[in-house]
């Protein structure tokens, strides 16, 4: 099986006062995820998170272990949460078997052995988008479908970010050790992610931006409150959003977004927030 792993070290928010666009690009942009039959992971040291993606299409991906955890297994001493973009698909977690439907997540808890991600339609394959953590207790594997979800209505059409949250992998709705991962969906009309902007300084957050027609993109913000850089992101790519950094975005059309944390506490509204008026 192939797998494709990187490294993103941490940088701090006085060199990225410095950093030119390319530079920015290069450390917080993820673009080449969703590879056909390819395991993408990326290890990156904010909190020891990783984000990834597992596209079954002639074959059947393993989860196998890499080199920079230093363990038997993947899930040695790690939890993952995995959300289905794509067709119908499986997952198989030491021999039991879940289906996923699109917008469908997993919760797989530590200590598992044995990770298989697959399609039910090769013509129409799944899309996992993968999310770990490290994790100090084992709690049971999950499946949490978009009707188990805590969902939240949210922004209005004048503000251009209505749009509908659905808390998936949380606290409330089932129990991890750090990890939380959830989707949210704009309404046709709306392009503003989050607005006002926010922060948490106690964790780290993934962006994985989806359902963008090719013809459109989406100007992700980050950066301290009063030093502002944007990223142009396309379908299928991800930033990482260090504890420093604000995250924002505004697309050129509506869009959905997959946001996963980790960190020190488990509370969803643990953020800084910051007025339009507030950002420079």
């Amino acid at each position: 099986m192939t797998i494709q792993n990187s490294t993103r070290y941490a940088i701090g928010r006085d060199e990225v006062k410095t950093f030119t666009t390319e530079q920015v690009r290069k450390e917080f942009l993820v673009d080449d995820l969703m590879q056909q039959d390819v395991l993408v992971l990326v290890y990156t040291h904010y909190e020891r998170f990783m984000l990834g993606s597992a596209v079954p299409v002639n074959k059947a991906l393993s989860l196998d272990t890499i080199d920079e955890l230093k363990a038997q297994h993947f899930l040695d001493r790690r939890e993952l949460g995995a959300i289905n973009i794509g067709g119908k698909g499986t997952v198989t977690v030491d021999g039991e078997t879940f289906t996923l439907e699109p917008k469908e997540a997993i919760y797989i808890g530590a200590q598992t052995k044995s990770v298989v991600f697959d399609s039910l339609d090769k013509s129409n394959p799944a899309k996992f988008y993968l999310n770990s953590a490290p994790a100090h207790h084992k709690f049971p594997t999950k499946k949490v479908g978009l009707t188990d979800a805590n969902v939240l209505e949210l922004g209005s059409k004048e503000t251009c970010n209505e749009r509908t949250i659905y808390q998936l992998l949380v606290n409330g709705v089932i129990e991890t050790c750090q990890l939380q991962m959830g989707l949210t969906c704009l309404k046709p009309g709306s392009v503003w992610n989050t607005m006002p902007a926010h922060q948490h300084d106690r964790r780290n957050e993934v962006y994985f931006y989806f359902e963008l027609d090719a013809a459109h993109s989406v100007s992700h913000f980050m950066g301290e409150p009063t030093q502002t850089r944007n990223l142009w992101v396309h379908n299928e790519q991800a930033v990482i959003s260090p504890p420093w950094s604000i995250h924002s975005g505004a697309g050129t059309s509506n869009y959905s977004f997959i946001w996963g944390m980790a960190g020190e506490n488990l509370a969803y509204d643990d953020m800084d927030v910051y007025a339009p008026t507030e950002l420079r």
